[in-house]
Parts: C-alpha cells; structure tokens; sequence
C-alpha cells in the first residue's frame, strides 16, 4: 500500500492523527528531502524511520526500485516537504506507476497551502484556474502569463519563497498596476500574513520578503464587478 500523507504546511500542531498513525507504522517514509523529513519526524516523535528519496532530480530508475518495495508487500508513506504530496511535486509519476501497476494508493489527507489560501480570500472562488508553478525560463514564464491574462477566471499561482518579489513584478507587468490579488504567505506560521490589494500595493507592503506562498489574482471586470454564485456584485 502507498500512502499519501499530507503534513504541516509551518505549523506542527497541525500533523493529524491518523497521519501520525500512518507515518508511525510505515515501513519506510519516501520525501523530497532527508534533512527536512527527519525534522519533521523528530517534530512529531517518529524516530529510526528508513526514509527514501524522490524529487525533481530523480530518474525513473527511483521510481521502479520504490514500486519494487511495494509489490514484494512493504507500506510505504509518502510525503512532501510541506503540504499534501503528489500535488505540483514529484510524487505525480509514483503514483501513476502505482495504478498502472495496479498498487492501492490511499490519501491521507490533512493541511494544505492552496486550501487555506483559498479560505482567507476575502473574495469568492466559486471557479478559478489553478496554474500552480510557472515555468523557470524567463521568455516562457511570460508567455504563460500573457495567456493566464486572457482566461476569463481568477487564476492561483505558487512558486519558490526567493521568487516572490519576482513574481509580484511580472503580474503588475502582465496584467497591471491595478490588478486586484490577494496574497497568502508563511500561512499557520507565527509571521503569517494576508495582504489583499492591487499589485503595486501588495508589492509595496510585502517588499522584498521571502516566504512560502500562495498568490490569487480575481477576475474584476472594468467596473469592479466579480461574479460570485452566477451573481454579479460590484466592489464598493
């Protein structure tokens, strides 16, 4: 059996109790990073757990040694740095080759960044587009923003804590100034923050500040009005 175990994404308290029971009678644990899921582990008291590796820098080879553990009857728990795996993260081919393989893969659901930025908004998303992480070149993260701009939805995106200040500056080159968005960062960490606004106001309190995060831009027409419930409503 895999597992798919969602862990804390900052805070610790909020690991749940089956995934504490999952992780605890795994026969090993499979994380994008040792140092970070034996800091997690430690956290939440799991000691001499066998750990495995897959990330962005693993082959198929990886992925095939792991599946070979779960034929021969090993129950493997996978998890990500922070979050729920097998979300934007490597863990998508794993659990591909689980059900080609015909491996029960069960979901262990907990804590997740998108879903709690989500309940902050302090706008509706009845609908949006989740585009998650734009590409690392810089000619191609345009392109991808000059066609998000054309959707005709609110659009999240994500990406690394030291590309935020970046990432605020080519929404405001892509889609304006004035742009309505509402920014999640470091949610259920001590320094949490919300900050809702047009992009150069958002840019101007966030500054230069790294953090993970979850970014929003709403679909406001030309005269404030968002759709909510097949509703219109104008933003006062």
């Amino acid at each position: 059996m895999l597992y798919l175990v969602a862990t804390p994404i900052g805070n610790y308290a909020d690991i749940t109790q089956r995934a504490l029971e999952v992780l605890e009678n795994a026969d090993a644990v499979i994380c994008e990073e040792f140092r970070e899921a034996r800091t997690l582990l430690k956290k939440i008291g799991i000691a001499g757990k066998t750990l495995l590796q897959l990330n962005e820098h693993s082959d198929a080879e990886t992925v095939e040694e792991i599946i070979k553990k779960l034929i021969n009857g090993k129950n493997l728990a996978l998890i990500s740095d922070a979050g729920t795996p097998s979300f934007a993260d490597p863990g998508t081919l794993l659990v591909k080759r689980c059900n080609e393989m015909n491996i029960p893969v069960k979901a262990v659901p907990g804590p997740s960044s998108l879903m709690a930025a989500i309940s902050l908004s302090p706008l509706p998303l009845d609908a949006f587009f989740f585009e998650g992480f734009l590409p690392r070149k810089a000619p191609e993260r345009e392109d991808r923003l000059k066609f998000l701009k054309k959707l005709n939805t609110s659009i999240i995106l994500m990406d690394t804590p030291y590309r935020l200040s970046k990432l605020l500056e080519e929404v405001k080159k892509t889609f304006g100034a004035k742009k309505l968005i509402t920014l999640a960062v470091d949610v259920t960490m001590e320094n949490e923050a919300l900050v809702h606004g047009t992009v150069q106001d958002v840019i101007k309190e966030v500054g230069k500040r790294k953090g993970e995060f979850v970014l929003i831009i709403h679909q406001i027409d030309e005269k404030g009005n968002y759709f909510s419930d097949g509703c219109k409503y104008k933003i006062e």
